[in-house]
C-alpha cells in the first residue's frame, strides 16, 4: 500500500471519528451515522490495499 493510501485512509477514518463524536456531543443523529460511514468506508480501503499488497508480495 503505498504511503499516500495510507495517508489518505487514515485521515478519512480520523475525520469519521470526529464527525461521529461532534454528532454525539450535539445530539446530530445523522452526522454520528456519517461518521460511521466514514470509519467503515476507510476500514474497507484498508482491507482492500492490504490484499493488494499481499497478492503484490506472492509475486
Amino acid at each position: 500500500m503505498g504511503l499516500d493510501d495510507k495517508i489518505g485512509n487514515k485521515s478519512e477514518d480520523l475525520g469519521g471519528k470526529a464527525k461521529e463524536g461532534f454528532g454525539k456531543a450535539t445530539g446530530n443523529e445523522s452526522m454520528e451515522a456519517e461518521g460511521h460511514g466514514d470509519q467503515a468506508k476507510s476500514s474497507l480501503k484498508d482491507a482492500g490495499e492490504n490484499i493488494k499488497d499481499a497478492f503484490k508480495k506472492d509475486k
